[in-house]
């Protein structure tokens, strides 16, 4: 049995975490879970959004699955995530999507975003100006470096045969023309990989006109954040999309949609989002069979079109689309 730390959240986390374990045992993963409290639900508890005991313990079993969390609006709270990110060091956040039949709106994508978590606007760093304010924009080396060469080695291992860096650096010259610069010049050490670079505003375009020509992307932070998104919307929405954030020691594992309070506690949320980033966790921890075998569970529920919930054009509730994927392992 394998230790895994399990963060429910707030809004419709709890629901879709109930489900997914439910899942995982059904297809016998085999998992232990150790649940702490994070978001909202911990604020309203205990007047944090992330205890220390949560944090103790993704420290001490190193791999967590996280439901989707509320960070209050307007006072003052850094992002639970970003938080998160950067109190392990996660320094790739990694978001596959690909085509389901009879779900995606485009046919034929199958593109990895390799997302660098640490830096850029992401950091959060702003102070007032006269009139307004300024937010930094940090761009390193040894984060670009880690990043990019992480881009390159996950393309070699799974075999992907092209990675594409995106920037701005036309009018970044300094902080997006080093994440170029260091891009091209670690792409040589990879001569079996085809190098591309595009700029973030055509780089839009070009996913929504010519998505097949992409394999994995690899991007500073705001970027990586906007194109996955937009990624998702080409092949089903957020409902759909997996994410991992990943560091040297810590790996955690979430949806890439939100807390959804508008829908919370009505039994109508959409798991398979949470489901597909549980197969990757599986995955990590080197249970590629049971990944395997819900994966395929979930492709064949959403094929036959049946039990889907309102998101992905049905109108079934949670539970039913959890037991539908359970029908089918």
């Amino acid at each position: 049995m394998t230790d895994i730390v399990l963060l429910p959240g707030d809004g419709i986390g709890p629901e879709i975490v109930k489900s997914v374990c439910t899942i995982l045992d059904k297809a016998g993963a085999d998992l232990c879970y150790h649940t702490y409290d994070i978001g909202q639900t911990s604020y309203d508890n205990c007047g944090k959004l992330i205890p220390e005991e949560t944090l103790e313990a993704i420290k001490k079993y190193k791999v967590a699955l996280k439901g989707p969390v509320t960070t209050p609006v307007g006072k003052g709270f850094r992002s639970v995530n970003v938080n998160l990110r950067l109190a392990f060091d996660l320094y790739v956040n990694l978001r596959p999507a690909y085509s389901i039949q009879n779900i995606s709106k485009y046919k034929n994508v199958d593109i990895v975003t390799v997302r660098e978590n640490t830096e850029d606007l992401y950091i959060g760093e702003e102070h007032e100006i006269e009139n307004g304010f300024e937010a930094i924009k940090r761009i390193t080396i040894p984060a670009t470096d880690r990043i990019i060469r992480y881009a390159f080695e996950y393309a070699k291992n799974n075999n992907r045969k092209k990675v594409t860096c995106i920037h701005k650096a036309n009018i970044l010259k300094n902080s997006d023309g080093l994440f170029l610069k260091r891009f091209k010049e670690i792409a040589l050490e990879y001569p079996e990989i085809t190098p591309d670079d595009k700029i973030i505003d055509n780089m839009c375009m070009q996913l929504v006109m010519y998505p097949e020509k992409y394999d994995v992307l690899v991007a500073p932070n705001l970027y990586g954040d906007i194109i996955s998104d937009l990624i998702a919307g080409l092949v089903g929405g957020l409902g759909l999309v997996p994410g991992a954030n990943l560091g040297t020691d810590v790996a955690i594992f979430e949806a890439v949609h939100g807390s959804a309070p508008d829908i919370a506690g009505k039994g109508i949320a959409n798991p398979i989002a949470l489901l597909q980033a549980a197969c990757m966790m599986l995955e990590h921890i080197g249970k590629n069979d049971i990944a395997k075998k819900i994966t395929n569970a979930i492709l064949k529920t959403l094929n036959n079109g049946q039990s889907l919930t309102k998101d992905l054009g049905g109108s079934a509730t949670t539970l039913e689309l959890t037991n539908a994927i359970i029908s089918n392992l």
